[in-house]
């Protein structure tokens, strides 16, 4: 084993010393636009946020008119100790609705909200981050063309991966009406799977796919299953200092029943308040 000169020794311990960013690797800033990107994609994140997610469904109805829902979706964690947190999700729709027949008008009112809360882990299990919890549909629809006006319930789970600028995951609930009357009553299937991929060398810009997909199972056959495919580019922002998501994406429904809108716009802007 060839001896290294002393000198050299001693220099080498004064630069780990005084250069720890060379000794250990850099952490990413959980503040940065790059981080905050990554928080919006996983629906677990222990982040407060107020999304306004904006759809425009286009051809909807046997008239072939235009449907527009915006969901107010606030995200609010809490810490339950130092291993469990509980992640609630709102969604509330505010929903113009066209006529189904001639003469009928077009009905604006608040459609039925969801309230979800999942158990998830502080940290990831081998690489997954994880969520499990109840979901709640709660009968706020202001006019019976906006939806079922009895309460309803079931199970909710979420389950993705960060793999470098990947985030990869899905999330799927099922909710069942009780109580009310048969002509009201529903029974929903709901799975959104979403992969994101963030731009290396532009922090904060992100490219996904998230189709919602659904299934009415109370629809007679051919009929209880809309599938979307499509896209959407988003990008992180500060406003006066204001953490902001933004993202803009078509999606095209390939399976849908026959009043089914054929294609939806999705608009979302979110304001973000890290921890």
């Amino acid at each position: 084993m060839t001896a290294v000169p002393l000198h050299r020794a001693a220099a080498a311990l004064l630069c780990v010393a005084a250069c720890p960013a060379l000794a250990q690797p850099h952490a990413e800033d959980p503040n940065s636009t790059a981080a905050l990107a990554r928080a919006v994609q996983n629906p677990v994140a222990n982040m407060s946020s107020l999304p306004f997610q904006n759809n425009t469904n286009l051809d909807a109805g046997p008239r072939k008119h235009t449907q527009n829902i915006l969901n107010i979706q606030p995200v609010v964690p809490f810490s339950l100790n130092s291993d469990w947190n509980l992640i609630t999700r709102t969604i509330l729709p505010v929903m113009s609705q066209p006529g189904m027949m001639p003469g009928q008008g077009t009905s604006f009112g608040l459609g039925a909200t969801q309230f979800t809360a999942f158990l998830s882990p502080a940290r990831p299990t081998d690489g997954l981050i994880w969520g499990a919890g109840p979901i709640i549909q709660v009968p706020t629809t202001t006019d019976q063309a906006l939806g079922s006006n009895i309460w309803g319930a079931g199970p909710s789970a979420v389950a993705l991966t960060m793999r470098g600028p990947w985030v990869i995951g899905a999330l799927v609930n099922n909710v069942w009406s009780f109580g009310g009357a048969r002509h009201n009553s529903y029974n929903t299937f709901t799975t959104q799977p979403f992969i994101n991929y963030n731009f290396p060398h532009s922090p904060g810009t992100y490219l996904s796919s998230s189709p919602i997909i659904t299934s009415n199972w109370m629809a007679r056959s051919g009929q209880q299953w809309t599938v979307p495919v499509g896209l959407a580019l988003g990008q992180v922002f500060r406003v006066s200092g204001q953490a902001v998501n933004a993202q803009l994406g078509a999606y095209y429904n390939v399976v849908r029943p026959d009043d089914a809108a054929s294609w939806q716009i999705r608009f979302q802007v979110s304001f973000l308040f890290p921890r």
